[in-house]
């Protein structure tokens, strides 16, 4: 995936170094704030810090030692931190170990150790390689306390996620932080299940929101990428009298790979990439709709593609919406037949993350042809699969009662079967069959359906000719310097009717529609041209943009709007319709949108009275989710690279899509970022890496989404500031936010008609979008994640672009090292702004 992580513990603060820099504490010594025990092998380090904006509040921690942003993995007192400089690590008389604040005489917090009291004489503690705190009974006893076993928010190599069935302690869980620079215990958590068959949950207030899927004997089921990730670790599953576990190790010893479950609500692989790059995030989840536990409801699946809820076969939607299967399915007036002993069998499904399997039973001891017999058997069993796909598939697991949270994975999942009445099955046997019907109306219908063939592929072959001529002429249109091309080919195969994917227009056409490019028929006029109302010959209101003849990149960008609009399909894109090139005119037909661009509202005192929040509240999710199509469900990962405002239209229903993509720029498969030494477009929108380097990738599209998102809530340009002497929107924003008053900023034509929580998490989603370092900031998904969710947001950083007064130097990144950029280094690029 490619994506970067802020990791909490940023800006730690350190005081001297403890002078033996032991890895052991004994029962006759003490660690004061400002000492450290380090490992043996220096990996680790464990003693006071204060998390960055936490001023005075110091926790014992664990934390990497080598690496040079601080990345705290464990927490002692993390809910009750001590007040200043005044605390202290030493045994009790008990043998535990103790985080005691000398100011107060106060312990915050203990091992409690149970059971008998050892001589705590002999006591001590070790800080191991792998970054665990021992605790032993004498100086050669076995551990009687161990840091791994009370995990915070990160998962080492060997560390388990586990319940302890042995001494009945329960699970134990990842916990997530409260924020960024708070350790507290925060409202999610992700651990392990053992009803049913043991599955790990992420939760949101003990309310389950992700799952796993069982372990299969190769991977957790519904999680492929948990077992296998980028080849960097093996994953390890254990379930005995004792425990059921999962623990993983990295292949490699040198590389650095932990498990992050960071305070928004995302379980994070992440992998330290050096210096330069830092945590680089290589998996991650929930990450789509798809992923969200239970979101389709009973007896439904979520679809690969369109990431939509279906109903199983022989089942209908619950909801009274109709097609709508989000609300889950049942079997209804259409589908009542039964399935108790009445000819029922099971229909199999393909790689689907198997449905939850709390209300499973496993039986390990038989396969996958004696399972059926035990579903069959049973009226209460709607499913069966193979407890472990090794070996052709072993054991047996089966479901009793509702399926719950099943969806199609493209990569790994398994095969299970579902009860279908015999109806299903005898429908589904036509259909695979290609039933006609009785002999006799073959024989009847044999000489129509002939004709019929010849007819429908005489149809095919002239469509596919014409098809196919148009094709070349589109691919020639491209790859030439639109200059050479043979005019003709325009004239004689012109289509329109508009039934092709992309028509191809006469000029003539294009001027009878819009009246010769009258002025009444003028929408407006971007960079690299006019764009015109017009009305083809078959009544189709359309928008053609008008490439100026002057632009040196109207070529270009003529280019990429034909090669790449036409590949997309999305409701949030505007729609290609065709394109024209004669006697030296470059033109594209989009569809018609009635209500012009986004910027003729929210930057119009008077039209902007007519989006009140909800509204403007939709564009801002509709926007979001044409950016991830581009970025990352469409057939090519595209970059947008000017988005913008005036780059967004509105159609009838005000529903945004985003458009002019001759800025755009393909990423091939894992390309994460470019270079280019021609930066193009729109000031106040364009990120710091790619307006001072020339450096673009998916968070330079981030960004502009950002600095657009606090446009629509405040209903004013970036460039428009709010205070004096400020440089721009996102600068203000900031400076209010950090003073808690971001409310207002908010457009005054909203009143009071406004959700406040709401638009403050769009405000705070804005602000991480606009980070000044591209590692900082989210991608699409998770902001979409965070837009539809109520998650606990982290804490951003410094936005780019808001240098003022005293203030000469970006601000420091998590993850990354700060360059400083004088007005010099922008010589080096090439800035052409819109």
């Amino acid at each position: 995936m490619g994506r970067q992580y802020f990791i909490f513990a940023s800006s730690l603060s350190f005081l001297v170094c403890f002078s033996s820099s032991t890895d052991t504490i004994t029962f006759n010594e003490t660690l004061k704030d400002g000492d450290f025990l380090l490992s043996n092998s220096k990996s680790f380090a464990l003693g006071f810090f204060t998390p960055a904006n936490s001023i005075g509040k110091r926790y014992l921690g664990i934390w990497f030692q080598q690496i040079p942003v601080q990345t705290v993995v464990w927490v002692a007192n993390r809910d009750t931190p001590v007040n200043g400089p005044s605390g202290i690590l030493l045994f009790d008389a008990a043998g535990n170990l103790v985080v005691r604040d000398q100011k107060s005489n106060v312990s915050v917090w203990s091992t409690n150790l149970n059971g008998s009291k050892p001589d705590s004489r002999y006591s001590s503690a070790q800080l191991l390689d792998s970054g665990n705190l021992v605790l032993h009974p004498d100086v050669k006893g076995i551990p009687t306390w161990q840091s791994f076993d009370y995990p915070t928010n990160t998962l080492l190599p060997s560390m388990k996620l586990w319940v302890d069935k042995k001494s009945g302690g329960g699970p134990r869980f990842l916990s997530s932080w409260k924020s960024s620079d708070d350790p507290s215990t925060g409202q999610y958590t992700f651990g392990m299940e053992l009803t049913g068959s043991p599955q790990v949950f992420l939760y949101r207030s003990w309310a389950r929101i992700w799952r796993t899927g069982p372990w299969n004997g190769v991977e957790l089921s519904g999680a492929p990428e948990v077992s296998q990730t980028h080849g960097i670790i093996n994953l390890n599953y254990t379930d005995t009298v004792d425990e059921v576990s999962v623990t993983y190790s990295l292949r490699d010893p040198s590389v650095h790979s932990i498990l992050v479950l960071n305070e928004s609500g995302t379980v994070n692989r992440l992998v330290w990439q050096g210096k330069d790059k830092g945590w680089v995030g290589v998996w991650s989840a929930p990450e789509d709709k798809c992923d969200v536990y239970g979101g389709c409801g009973a007896f439904s699946t979520c679809n690969l593609a369109s990431l939509d809820c279906s109903c199983l076969t022989g089942y209908e939607p619950k909801s009274t919406q109709e097609g709508s299967s989000a609300g889950g399915c049942a079997r209804g007036s259409k589908t009542a037949t039964s399935l108790c002993h009445s000819g029922e069998g099971f229909i199999k499904l393909t790689k689907v993350k198997i449905p939850d399997a709390k209300m499973a039973v496993v039986n390990r001891t038989i396969g996958l042809k004696e399972c059926e017999g035990v579903c069959l058997s049973n009226c209460s069993c709607m499913g069966y699969a193979s407890s472990n796909i090794t070996s052709g598939g072993m054991g047996c697991i089966t479901w009793y009662g509702d399926l719950i949270d099943i969806r199609e994975l493209s990569n790994g999942g398994q095969d299970m079967y579902i009860r279908a009445s015999a109806a299903d099955l005898k429908k589904l046997e036509m259909k695979s069959r290609g039933h006609h019907g009785p002999k006799v109306i073959i024989k009847v219908s044999l000489a129509f359906v002939a004709v019929a063939a010849i007819l429908l592929l005489s149809c095919l072959i002239m469509k596919n000719r014409k098809g196919k001529r148009q094709k070349r002429n589109i691919k020639n249109l491209v790859d030439s310097n639109l200059q050479s091309y043979d005019e003709s080919l325009m004239v004689d195969h012109v289509d329109e009717t508009g039934s092709s994917d992309l028509s191809i227009y006469a000029l003539k056409t294009m001027q009878a529609a819009t009246d010769n490019f009258s002025e009444e028929n003028k929408l407006g006029q971007g960079g690299f041209g006019s764009v015109y109302k017009g009305k083809l010959p078959n009544g189709q209101l359309v928008a053609i943009k008008r490439l100026s003849r002057t632009s040196g990149q109207g070529v270009e960008e003529f280019k990429n709007e034909v090669t790449l609009i036409a590949k997309l399909q999305h409701r949030n894109l505007v729609k290609l319709l065709g394109c024209c090139i004669q006697q030296g005119e470059k033109m594209l037909v989009y569809e018609h949108l009635p209500n012009k661009g986004l910027d003729s509202f929210i930057f119009d005192s008077k039209e902007r009275e007519s989006l009140d929040w909800a509204k403007r509240f939709e564009i801002i999710l509709g926007i979001a989710r044409g950016l991830l199509y581009l970025h990352r469900d469409s057939r090519l990962r595209i970059i947008h690279r000017d988005l913008k405002a005036s780059n967004v239209l509105l159609d009838a229903s005000m529903n945004p899509k985003i458009s002019d993509f001759g800025m755009a720029r393909i990423f091939g498969t894992g390309q994460n970022q470019a270079n280019t030494n021609r930066v193009v477009g729109t000031y106040g929108y364009m990120s710091p890496e790619y307006a001072m380097e020339g450096q673009f990738s998916v968070k330079s599209d981030v960004f502009s989404f950002g600095v657009l998102l606090l446009e629509i809530v405040c209903g004013r340009k970036n460039k428009n500031p709010y205070k004096e002497n400020s440089l721009n929107l996102i600068g203000d924003m900031w400076d209010l936010w950090r003073e808690g008053t971001a409310l207002d900023l908010v457009d005054p034509l909203l009143g009071k008609s406004y959700d406040g929580g709401q638009v403050l998490r769009c405000i705070h989603v804005g602000l991480l979008c606009v980070q000044a370092m591209q590692n900082d900031r989210p991608t699409m998904s998770e902001v979409v994640f965070m837009l539809c969710n109520e998650t606990q947001l982290p804490t951003p950083n410094r936005p780019g672009f808001i240098l003022l007064r005293k203030e000469t130097c970006l601000p420091s990144s998590s993850t990354s090292t700060t360059k400083s950029h004088s007005v010099n280094s922008l010589s080096m690029t090439k800035i052409e702004g819109r």
